[in-house]
């Protein structure tokens, strides 16, 4: 059954109307017909069964048969911060392989040594949503504009806080530093690693060093590793 992204339809509505690139996509992509089934995601844990009523191919009708709320909802809150890397398509692809695992919100992240100093987060949103709907989530994850690491550091957080770092000392491993069913915020830094400054205010910020292993990681594969470690303790 096809998937459409919804983010504006309100849990009881009895009818609903894609807009024009989702309703192009339907009719004219899809070629779906009249009565057809398709399914809804919210983007914030409603998942719909609708009919379409109108295939029109720029406002097609659909009526709602179904909904369930809290669909697959999870048992933990994982934000990820990461510096973006020079070559954006890395970053894109831990967006999509995150998404399809399990997360909840990204930050981009400004360090000194950062290649890269702003996103198109309109851009990185898309590949998101496309991911969403690949993988059956009706949660969509928050993407954050780019924000410089003092500034996020500031930033209250409720939670389990780590900053994953390359730099010599005393370090546990993430698996060991997990406390199940909890809120999780894990710092990965640019190519260069984050400075032993900035790793200072981190800890000055109550954030718990972290190793990912005994491998060397690119910055999106470490904060890949980070996000399918806690999918998987708090499975």
């Amino acid at each position: 059954m096809h998937l459409f992204y919804t983010p504006d339809l309100v849990a009881g509505q009895s009818h609903y109307q894609l807009n024009e690139e989702e309703s192009k996509h339907c009719i004219r992509v899809l070629r779906l017909e009249k009565d057809a089934q398709v399914q809804l995601i919210d983007g914030r844990g409603g998942l719909y069964t609708a009919t379409i009523v109108d295939p029109h191919p720029k406002r097609t009708l659909l009526g709602i048969t179904t909904s369930s709320q809290e669909y697959q909802k999870r048992n933990h809150y994982l934000h990820i911060a990461v510096a973006p890397t020079k070559n954006i398509e890395r970053i894109e692809w831990f967006l999509e392989k995150a998404t399809e695992i399990g997360i909840d919100e990204i930050s981009l992240i400004i360090c000194q040594r950062s290649e890269r100093k702003e996103a198109k987060v309109d851009r990185l949103n898309k590949i998101i949503t496309a991911a969403v709907k690949q993988s059956l989530k009706a949660y969509h994850p928050i993407l954050n504009e780019a924000i410089a690491l003092p500034k996020l550091l500031s930033k209250p957080f409720t939670g389990q806080k780590f900053i994953a770092h390359c730099e010599p000392g005393d370090k546990i491993d993430l698996k060991s530093a997990i406390e199940p069913n909890g809120n999780y915020l894990v710092l990965i830094g640019p190519e260069g690693d984050f400075t032993p400054h900035e790793i200072d205010e981190a800890l000055k910020s109550d954030f718990k060093p972290i190793t990912l292993g005994d491998s060397r990681l690119r910055t999106e594969t470490a904060a890949l590793e980070a996000c399918f470690e806690i999918n998987f303790l708090n499975r």
